[in-house]
């Protein structure tokens, strides 16, 4: 056996003996910082040149003289680099690649070929096997380290790039995690955003509290059918507008829990009425809508319709009450007139506001007369508004006599409009709109100013201090809780004894308001203003309530002076009221009088106070001045 020779100091081995493997110094501890070159070469001259020129680089290096001893420091893990020579006993070098590429631990490490065959074959047959690079010798050492550093250098690259692709691998599959991750909450949000649309698209097109469609459902359904009639001109449908009658009471009285409670078992009452081709729908507070999408005719809507009612009109048991519902209904038939949804609603709203005026717990069918008026009303309405602004309204004075004496005791102011139009609108026609809309309040008070500052005139121009005007006053401006400062700025600018006011207010407004009018009507008896209840009579009577409040007249209504000499005379309700006012110490104006027959009569029962047109037509401001003119000592107008 050949003599080992081991240069520790020199950090490499090489062996000559065919059998003897490499060993390293201390490999288990030892941590070499410089690569690892195995040289195998079975010329010693060779082994020995190269492996010292390659230590003096820096390099490990480890020797083999043969290509089995070669495999087996290869298979090792020692080396990082191979230089190999093609010529050797027993295993050539194309045989000893072979062997190395075949195997996985050793198939990555890089061979470099050295042999003195310079041929292309060789060159080949070097690459074939699995050869990085080929030397021929005799080489040149300095081509020999380019070339391995150059190996290395690609071997390295490999090792990043491998490393590289492990870490983004990770990388990749920790994204693939997170995004999965990320996913699956998208995925979740998604679905809850999905269910939260849902409730969305339900609350925007259901009532909450009903659970039936709303107004926007509604209206589309409409539409829809409004386009089909446009398709098939002979498919009828209808529109019912229903509107509870005085609810507000149950929701005022008992809560509005319990009126929720109500408004339910209506719509459940309603749906069972209706067959499965109509819609139901709730508009909000006590309206509803019910669309009938297959009519045979007009009678069919008007069947189910009654059918409704009827089935309301039977009592409601909630939370222990017993309650009874009514409804006004307004009935439209859908036809190709109509364009649009909106004016099919108009009209059924319009038909229902006339089942309103007709008595309530009805129903009506709209017609065009109703549009009509309603076009009308809507209009006088807007021109109302703007002659509050433009000084169109005027107010009239109609002279109140004595029907003893003929004298002249006063004027009730009445309001006229002259529209721009040219004609005078009846105070009949434009005073329940202002009623409807409120806009009798500040009517009311420019009235009250007016005729207030206009009789100031006449009782200091004409020295007629004894005169009187009569102001009505609303129902709307007697539960105005400013009403007494309104008054006392009135008669603090217009400069009028408040004596020389009287204030005339329908029985209706007393008694719907009776503990505020107790304490009103205590205000304006300190302020000696006068009060007077018009219309006596014709409202709920209320005879018993009299005595409670300072009331100074009772005024008779025209219905009843209209009977007198007529058949089916009822002058004995004249009669008991004149004798009640003498009992409370009241004085008694009848108004309306038109006939000499009505003033004596009337006057023969102890009516004090008459007006009508045997004494005068309400009169313009400059209409009384030529009374006033005419007759300057003259306190009486001839009555007769």
């Amino acid at each position: 056996m050949a003599k080992k020779k081991l240069h520790t100091g020199y950090r490499y081995c090489y062996c000559f003996a065919p059998t003897l493997l490499c060993k390293l110094v201390d490999i288990q501890n030892f941590q070499p910082p410089t690569k690892k070159i195995l040289v195998v070469d079975d010329n010693p001259q060779n082994l020995n040149l190269l492996s010292t020129v390659i230590q003096r680089q820096g390099f490990q290096v480890c020797s083999a003289t043969n290509g089995k001893l070669a495999l087996k420091v290869a298979q090792s893990g020692w080396a990082d680099l191979i230089l190999l020579a093609t010529k050797m006993p027993e295993m050539n070098g194309y045989e000893v690649c072979e062997q190395l590429k075949a195997t996985e631990s050793t198939r990555e490490i890089p061979v470099i070929f050295l042999s003195t065959l310079d041929k292309v074959s060789d060159k080949k047959r070097a690459f074939a096997v699995g050869g990085a690079d080929y030397i021929s010798k005799p080489f040149q050492l300095e081509e020999v380290l380019v070339r391995m550093n150059n190996q290395l250098a690609i071997v390295e690259a490999k090792q990043k790039i491998c490393q590289l692709n492990l870490e983004l691998e990770q990388r990749v599959r920790e994204r693939t995690s997170k995004l999965e991750q990320v996913n699956k909450k998208l995925q979740q949000k998604i679905f809850r955003f999905e269910q939260f649309q849902k409730t969305l698209l339900h609350l925007a097109m259901y009532d909450p509290l009903t659970s039936l469609p709303n107004r926007i459902f509604f209206m589309q359904r409409l539409n829809n059918l409004l386009r089909q009639l446009e398709q098939d001109r002979e498919h009828l449908f209808a529109v019912l507008f229903l509107d509870c009658d005085r609810f507000k009471l149950i929701n005022d009285s008992l809560g509005h829990l319990v009126g929720d409670q109500v408004l339910n078992e209506i719509a459940r009452r309603i749906e069972s009425c209706l067959r499965a081709s109509d819609t139901l729908a709730r508009f909000g507070g006590d309206e509803f809508m019910v669309l009938l999408s297959e009519l045979s005719g007009i009678e069919q809507a008007s069947f189910i319709a009654q059918k409704i009612q009827n089935k309301l009109q039977l009592p409601f048991e909630v939370k222990r009450h017993q309650l009874f519902i009514s409804a006004s209904i307004g009935i439209v038939l859908g036809t190709r007139d109509y364009k649009l949804a909106e004016h099919v609603l108009r009209d059924a709203d319009t038909a229902m506001y006339q089942a309103k005026i007709n008595g309530k717990a009805c129903h009506q069918v709209f017609n065009l007369k109703m549009h009509r008026n309603a076009s009308r009303r809507l209009k006088l309405e807007t021109d109302l508004r703007l002659a509050l602004v433009r000084q169109e309204l005027a107010v009239y004075y109609q002279p109140i006599i004595s029907l003893d004496t003929g004298a002249l005791l006063g004027f009730e102011a009445l309001v006229r409009w002259h529209h721009p139009e040219g004609n005078l609108v009846s105070p009949g026609e434009f005073i329940p709109i202002a009623e409807e809309t409120g806009l009798i309040v500040p009517l009311g008070l420019w009235v009250m100013r007016s005729a207030c500052r206009q009789l100031s005139i006449w009782q200091r121009k004409h020295s007629i201090h004894h005169l009187k005007i009569s102001v009505n006053l609303s129902a709307k401006q007697f539960c105005q809780p400013d009403l007494i400062e309104k008054i006392d700025q009135i008669l603090q600018e217009t400069q009028l004894d408040s004596q020389s006011l009287k204030l005339e207010i329908t029985e209706s407004a007393i008694v719907d308001n009776a503990e505020s009018a107790t304490l009103l009507f205590q205000k304006l008896r300190q302020r000696k203003i006068q009060l007077s209840i018009d219309d006596f009579g014709t409202g709920y009577s209320s005879l018993s309530h009299l005595h409670r409040f300072p009331v100074n007249t009772l005024k008779i209504d025209r219905s009843f002076v209209d009977r007198i000499g007529k058949d089916g005379d009822k002058s004995e309700i004249i009669q008991a009221i004149v004798t009640l006012a003498k009992q409370l110490g009241m004085t008694i104006v009848a108004e309306g009088i038109e006939t000499p027959q009505q003033k004596d009569y009337l006057r023969v029962l102890g009516c004090d106070e008459g007006q009508g047109y045997l004494f005068a037509k309400p009169l313009s401001t400059q209409e009384v001045e030529s009374i006033f003119d005419n007759f300057d000592s003259l306190s009486l107008i001839n009555a007769s």
